[in-house]
């Protein structure tokens, strides 16, 4: 039965990807909110019909380090779960992503009027600095960054080195990093068609700050506790 349940939901969250990248295109040009206003609505459409069909749903702890001003977040990067999560849980924010998104056609256009940082990331000193030219326009812009740090999605158990780039951004622009950690992976893996029932946790850490500090060893800092907490979660 979950088979049959994921894979109606799968179905759903490609129709309603479809409906709501149309509306994005037709809105582009319109202010950037109410591109914005739209892609968080699907998001939370598209976690309203994982918990109705599927049964799963999440908690977020630390909801309250989410500090004001706009800064660099860090995801653990195990599922398209926190793809959606990320524009329901966090103000509005541009996306690193690998620019492969943008080809595809209608979902791939949508995608590009939310002013991601869509990277070549085979071009790796090219990618570093693009991210840090471009992320500072965005953060100036009152956006967030999004940083998927691992480049690709990881496995449960597994650990990746972490790109430099996030934490580059923060330490020549003077901002934040919030990590989180999640366990979305043991629900929604990363390949697959089964979605589980059961709670993803979401814990969101004490913002760090890089001020002072080498870029590689604020990095060094963001995935040890990326990690610990990930491990905690048995994600």
């Amino acid at each position: 039965m979950q088979w049959l349940l994921s894979l109606l939901y799968t179905t759903f969250l490609f129709a309603a990807t479809f409906v709501y990248s149309f509306l994005i295109v037709c809105a582009g040009v319109l202010p950037y909110r109410y591109r914005s206003a739209l892609a968080r609505s699907w998001a939370q459409v598209q976690l309203a019909a994982l918990k109705l069909l599927c049964g799963l749903d999440y908690v977020v702890e630390g909801a309250e380090h989410i500090p004001p001003g706009c800064h660099i977040s860090m995801w653990r990067h195990s599922s398209a779960w926190e793809t959606m999560a990320q524009a329901v849980l966090f103000p509005p924010q541009a996306w690193v992503l690998k620019r492969e998104i943008l080809w595809i056609p209608l979902m791939g256009w949508a995608t590009k009027l939310m002013r991601p940082i869509a990277i070549d990331r085979s071009a790796h000193t090219q990618a570093v600095n693009q991210v840090v030219t471009q992320g500072r326009e965005r953060l100036e812009s009152g956006l967030w960054i999004l940083v998927f740090p691992e480049g690709t999605r990881v496995g449960v158990g597994e650990t990746r080195r972490y790109g430099i780039s996030g934490a580059l951004l923060a330490t020549q622009n003077g901002r934040l990093i919030v990590p989180v950690a999640h366990d979305a992976g043991r629900y929604w893996g990363r390949r697959g068609l089964l979605k589980r029932r059961g709670t993803i946790r979401v814990v969101i850490g004490p913002p760090i700050d890089p001020a002072g500090r080498e870029p590689r060893a604020v990095n060094e800092e963001v995935k040890t506790w990326i990690d610990a907490k990930v491990a905690e979660l048995g994600g």
